[in-house]
């Protein structure tokens, strides 16, 4: 996902898709201990998702002040 897209995103859709990404990484991150992961990138581009809509995040609770 771009950030244009978490942007456009409503306050209450954003933080549940923080939650529903932080979920997925846990998931990936189990998998990837028990030996059963077939795409290690995927843990990549998910933390980058997740790091965009945590920044966009941030940048709302900034321009609030």
């Amino acid at each position: 996902m771009d950030a244009k897209e978490f942007r456009e995103m409503t306050p209450e859709e954003l933080s549940k898709k923080i939650y529903d990404l932080k979920a997925e990484l846990f998931e990936l991150r189990r998998k990837k201990a028990v030996g059963g992961l077939e795409n290690p990138n995927q843990i990549h581009s998910l933390r980058k998702d997740l790091a965009k809509a945590e920044t966009v995040r941030r940048e709302r609770e900034l321009a609030a002040k």
